[in-house]
């Protein structure tokens, strides 16, 4: 396989408010050899984010949360979506940690062990953003209410689903994220395997 080369000409931030974008003038080199012709080309640069979805092995439930999103609201699909409890990575902190961190400002619940699902790029034609996900064991009993940071204007509704419900969401084609299917489908073909790594508790 040839080497793939960029060559970057000149980046400028043209956008800097709570994300930032970049636009980049390059080349880079062709499969048939060569280099393209000068190109410009913008990213969106908004950090990197982890997500984990909650599953509760004794009662074979899963948690996820509703929250408003201005992005399906443009897209015109339903603003109040379900998905993983998740978060950006701040400076200094592990993966790992932003799982048990947001799982609590989320959700309210104590993320015990957790097993690594997958990272992967979320949009690599225009963002630089990587999600890496996580299941994680939580305990289901007494889950729900309404969650999140009041000065982030968080309005967050924690959801129990049995398993099964979940599974029908996955086949029917009805989670509209990106990051909750990816993780729900992990769990439809992992989950003999978790509640064997998971024993039910004494």
């Amino acid at each position: 396989m040839s080497e793939h080369r960029v060559e970057i000409v000149s980046r400028e931030t043209v956008y800097k408010g709570y994300f930032r974008i970049d636009a980049y003038r390059l080349r880079h080199s062709l499969h048939a050899g060569g280099m393209s012709p000068e190109l410009t080309r913008e990213v969106f640069e908004r950090g990197h984010a982890v997500a984990a979805i909650l599953y509760d092995p004794d009662a074979d439930a899963v948690v996820l949360v509703e929250q408003f999103r201005i992005g399906a609201y443009s897209a015109d699909m339903p603003a109040w979506e379900l998905e993983c409890v998740a978060g950006i990575i701040e400076d200094d902190e592990t993966p790992e940690a932003v799982v048990r961190r947001e799982a609590v400002e989320e959700s309210g619940l104590t993320v015990g062990e957790v097993v690594p699902v997958a990272r992967y790029l979320s949009s690599p034609g225009g963002s630089s953003e990587t999600v890496e996900i996580f299941c994680g064991r939580i305990d289901s009993r007494g889950a729900g209410g309404i969650h999140g940071l009041p000065e982030e204007g968080e309005d967050i509704k924690v959801v129990v689903l049995p398993y099964t419900d979940l599974e029908r969401m996955v086949f029917a084609g009805t989670i509209g994220n990106a990051m909750t299917l990816i993780a729900a489908q992990w769990l439809v073909l992992n989950r003999a395997e978790v509640r064997k790594l998971w024993p039910k508790r004494p």
